[in-house]
């Protein structure tokens, strides 16, 4: 397979940041372009990014020169870590000019035809890749927000078996999912912030989307009831989510648990680099899962379920761990892209 030449867009950022890092000795795409500001441009990136990560900038990104955002970027396609304000308008214009854009941003998540993917929850939403319209070969292509993800990859597996007819979830969110600077340090440290912006619609719709169906070649939302309540925590990664649901059928815990163990990903077989071994691990222990302790199970990109047990109030409740910055926003990212590098839909500019 020859390597295909990746962009980040908010190369600087905190999302960024950490394409930076996760793409680093990739085995199939290579870092060709790092676009941020007017103000970075023309600027080695060691110079004008505040590097945030605990390892150092790799080398061979350390001295490469920013460029501007534009439509003609030496790169066959782009990641994007753009704040949504940009990405309205800069995501459209990279696919017109026939970059595939794999996004990060929330500006296109709900559009008819843009996909919302998780590769293990909905890898054939990418058919709506042919419903775009951009007269060029681009396309955009997204990842949920990052609460949406732990939450949407632990209700597939109850979804399939059981059905779900309703979810109450609390989520107890890291700082870093603020970027950076993120949230004040006042507000940050010894409390909890009991609301996060826009967060809790996207809890109620995204995973809607995600476990959706496609018919003749158009999306049928799913309908599920999502009550979410959203709080800012003072830890520094991991989204830690209790969640409550109702089900369809009437199983018992030993089911409820062997439908999480059993779960078996629709793109297991790929063999795509950044796809963990398994998708949910399931912790027996009721003091699990936690974020100092199990965020980088598979690389950061499993998702922890623990304390699973009957509700008083709903069917069934546990708690859902996942890696917000990884899983969460640029490995998931990554993992959108190796899929539709499989699936055909990416290949070299040229080709």
């Amino acid at each position: 397979m020859n390597v295909l030449r990746a962009g980040i867009l908010g190369a600087t950022g905190a999302v960024g940041q950490k394409f930076v890092e996760l793409l680093e000795d990739h085995p199939w795409f290579q870092v060709s372009a790092l676009v941020a500001s007017d103000q970075s441009a023309g600027h080695q990136y060691k110079d004008v990014v505040n590097w945030i990560g605990t390892a150092s900038i790799p080398k061979l990104i350390a001295s490469m020169e920013v460029l501007p955002l534009s439509d003609r970027l030496p790169c066959d396609f782009v990641f994007s870590g753009l704040h949504a304000s940009v990405a309205d308008h800069a995501e459209p214009n990279l696919a017109k000019a026939g970059y595939p854009v794999i996004s990060n941003a929330k500006s296109f998540r709900m559009h008819e035809n843009v996909p919302l993917l998780i590769p293990e929850v909905n890898p054939d939403h990418t058919a709506l890749i042919r419903h775009q319209d951009w007269q060029s070969k681009g396309y955009i292509v997204t990842n949920p927000n990052c609460s949406t993800v732990g939450l949407t990859c632990a209700l597939k597996p109850l979804h399939d078996k059981f059905g779900i007819e309703a979810v109450q979830v609390v989520t107890m969110q890291a700082l870093s999912g603020a970027g950076y600077p993120g949230v004040s340090a006042l507000d940050a440290v010894a409390n909890v912030v009991p609301f996060i912006g826009g967060e809790e619609d996207k809890l109620v719709n995204e995973p809607n989307k995600l476990l959706g169906t496609i018919v003749d070649g158009q999306l049928h939302m799913e309908t599920l009831t999502i009550s979410p309540q959203c709080n800012r925590v003072p830890v520094l990664e991991g989204h830690l989510e209790c969640v409550t649901v109702k089900l369809k059928s009437n199983p018992s815990q030993n089911h409820v648990r062997q439908a999480f163990n059993d779960f078996v990903s629709p793109i297991a077989e790929l063999d795509l680099p950044s796809e963990p071994d398994r998708l949910i691990h399931v912790f027996d222990d009721e003091r699990f899962p936690q974020p100092r302790r199990h965020l980088n199970l598979g690389n950061g990109m499993t998702v922890s379920i623990g304390r699973i047990r009957p509700c008083e109030i709903l069917d069934y409740k546990f708690i859902v761990l996942s890696h917000n910055t990884v899983r969460g926003a640029a490995g998931g990212a990554i993992l959108n892209a190796e899929l539709l590098v499989k699936q055909g839909f990416l290949r070299s500019f040229t080709s």
